[in-house]
């Protein structure tokens, strides 16, 4: 939404936000119950987006129970590359307490570091490999001309 300047906007009433559905609410506990305590970020989500659009948050809530909880990575692994994939994000925050769960679940200092190193080789090589994909398409074009150029990301 564009910044009003002081008018008034209709939108979505803001119903009050201490009062979430149950099933909200739940979802708002299992941070807790995950970290230990309620992420700076998932707490905004909560307190604005949960109120304004709560089908949105019940939507989101859904898929990251889906996606952390399942019988195909255990918590420890589960973790551990939410770790390495929020580094290679960049976002600030969110990986530590990932880390943390990750910890506690029996991962090791060097495991952790080793996610990292991995976010960190992910990240520096892919514009190497894009740009070497990319000039020798360049190059195979400028031999022959008649080559339609290929999708390079």
């Amino acid at each position: 939404m564009l910044p009003t300047h002081g008018r008034a906007t209709k939108g979505p009433a803001m119903t009050d936000p201490a009062r979430l559905p149950e099933d909200l609410e739940r979802f708002r506990e299992t941070y807790s119950e995950l970290f230990g305590e309620l992420p700076p970020l998932a707490a905004a989500k909560f307190a604005f987006a949960a109120p304004v659009d709560p089908e949105a948050v019940r939507l989101s809530e859904r898929l990251r129970a889906h996606a952390f909880e399942s019988a195909v990575l255990d918590r420890r692994t589960t973790h551990l590359l939410l770790f390495g994939m929020l580094l290679a994000l960049g976002v600030d925050g969110a990986p530590r307490y990932h880390a943390a769960v990750a910890r506690r679940e029996g991962a090791s200092w060097p495991e952790l570091l080793k996610v990292a190193e991995l976010a960190s080789a992910v990240l520096s090589l892919g514009p190497l490999n894009r740009a070497a994909a990319t000039l020798s398409d360049l190059e195979r074009t400028e031999r022959n001309p008649s080559i339609v150029p290929t999708d390079v990301p």
